[in-house]
């Protein structure tokens, strides 16, 4: 009779959790985009997270740069690239450039690219996926979804038991021996379905883009910069909740869905473009759809479902200076050439003493440095000294020196936690506001990557499972979300996490 009791009462006290927990986040998404066409989206996407939800309407990316790998990685892991180690898109790693997901050691599972050579192993933290695997000895399961492959491996985690992102020459999506050895039937036979739909698109949508060279819109034209693409994604994300049974287990699992073709769209075309207004109206539809066939297969209320962003974008610098906003390019391969040419004239040597900007942090060439047998402190001072006079820069500064700078702090801060000592440049570059990085000439798209609140400033709404209506103004930051989330789940944050929960969702 006591075992009996026993077994009763445990069962009675079973630990609250929701049955799916879906983390959506979309590229390049600004937090006004909620409301600069909330008249036009329907009642089941962005307004109904609103209206059902709570949204932290102050949420800053507390890092710079603002990128994607970065911003995927930190909503995720709850840390910055100074601790999860994902400085950049690309990277520095023992001298050289690294993408933030390349594995030589893996092969590409559903196509013959090289797509596929991925991994989530140069991410050095957890993530809210691989705590909530660990909290349930590893019963819960965990799937990523993306059209870019960061986007699906970074945010599903280390212990993921799936990821898959779009190839783009292949035309499928695939994924890498990392997570499997063999594509499902069910992702195969969806691939089979894209390249009808991509045909149906094709006869119906006019061409997405115009090529500078004459050629005709390609194939992944029509996917990324349609509404295509984010479409792919949405459905997904639906099978893979169908296929592996999230949420229908009797455990709770974890979606996570990244929205990449907004980002894509918006730097080719810019804020204002008719395309982003296009890519934000279908992909709420998209979203309604979903929440919708959630509400049928985990139910109503079953499931936590928050939606976030990787980082914003300024608005284009054309468009700034037609309607009188002081703005400007920072013409990144000028800047490359006229630093050098500074600094050998300073060393009196024919060495290359910088090897590139990236993400407006000058990287200096060790190898040539000791080549020229000067002084790399004093290289570096050289530069500061070059950039700190240069016409658009608001401050320049050695990132070695970071925390005595002479900038504001919100500045310093970013600039701290954005630094890796072995994996990013070595000199910090900060331009004027609405000024950015450009090629050799200024076009109608834009970027991110800075430290403004148009880069920063992104949204963070939740809905459904223990989340109650309301909104809050108080500042938080893109590493208080998995906090937050492993908060409302009762499990451990993960283990390089720097933020907080946001106490106005976790309070009852």
């Amino acid at each position: 009779m006591t075992i009996v009791l026993l077994v009763a009462t445990t069962a009675a006290m079973a630990l609250p959790r929701p049955k799916l927990v879906v983390g959506i986040a979309v590229d390049q998404m600004r937090w006004d985009y909620l409301y600069r066409f909330y008249d036009e989206y329907t009642d089941g996407g962005f307004r109904r997270m609103l209206g059902e939800g709570f949204t932290c309407e102050n949420c800053q990316i507390n890092y710079i740069p603002s990128i994607t790998a970065i911003g995927h990685a930190s909503v995720f892991t709850g840390s910055v690239p100074a601790i999860h180690g994902i400085a950049g898109n690309n990277y520095l790693l023992g001298g050289s450039m690294v993408y933030c997901c390349e594995d030589d050691s893996v092969q590409t599972v559903g196509s013959t690219t090289k797509a596929g050579l991925r991994s989530p192993r140069l991410m050095l933290t957890t993530t809210i996926g691989d705590e909530l695997k660990t909290a349930t000895d590893w019963r819960s399961r965990v799937v990523g979804v993306s059209f870019k492959d960061r986007a699906a491996i970074l945010p599903a985690g280390h212990q993921a038991d799936a990821a898959y992102w779009f190839d783009s020459k292949a035309l499928c999506f695939i994924s890498s021996t990392y997570y499997m050895q063999e594509l499902p039937k069910w992702v195969t036979d969806y691939n089979k379905q894209l390249l009808k739909d991509l045909a149906r698109v094709k006869k119906e949508h006019e061409a997405p883009v115009q090529h500078r060279s004459g050629k005709e819109a390609s194939d992944i034209d029509y996917v990324q910069y349609t509404p295509l693409g984010n479409r792919m994604t949405a459905e997904m994300a639906r099978l893979a909740v169908e296929n592996y049974q999230l949420g229908q287990r009797g455990e709770t699992d974890m979606l996570t869905v990244s929205f990449s073709c907004t980002d894509i769209t918006g730097h080719r075309f810019g804020t204002h473009h008719e395309r982003t207004h296009e890519q934000y109206i279908e992909l709420d539809r998209d979203l309604a759809r979903l929440f919708t066939y959630l509400d049928e297969k985990v139910g109503r209320g079953e499931y936590l479902v928050f939606l976030t962003a990787d980082h914003g974008a300024a608005n284009g610098i054309l468009q700034n200076q037609e309607h009188r906003v002081p703005a400007d390019g920072f013409f990144v391969p000028k800047e490359e050439k006229a630093l050098n040419e500074f600094l050998k004239k300073e060393f009196q040597t024919e060495e290359k003493l910088s090897k590139y900007i990236m993400d407006y942090k000058v990287v200096i060439d060790r190898e040539a440095v000791a080549r020229a047998q000067v002084d790399i402190n004093k290289v570096r001072e050289k530069v500061v000294e070059h950039f700190t006079n240069r016409k658009g820069v608001a401050y320049c500064f050695d990132l070695e020196k970071a925390p005595q700078a002479s900038v504001p702090a919100i500045i310093r801060e970013k600039a701290i936690n954005g630094y890796h000592h072995e994996r990013s440049g070595d000199i910090q570059i900060i331009l004027e506001p609405a000024h950015y990085g450009v090629g050799n000439e200024i076009d109608a798209g834009t970027t991110h990557g800075l430290w403004n609140p148009y880069d920063c400033h992104i949204p963070f709404v939740l809905m459904g499972w223990g989340v109650k209506h309301g909104a809050t103004q108080a500042e938080c930051h893109i590493t208080d979300i998995a906090p937050t989330i492993c908060a409302l789940l009762h499990i451990q944050m993960p283990n390089g996490c720097i933020g907080t929960a946001v106490t106005q969702v976790t309070d009852k």
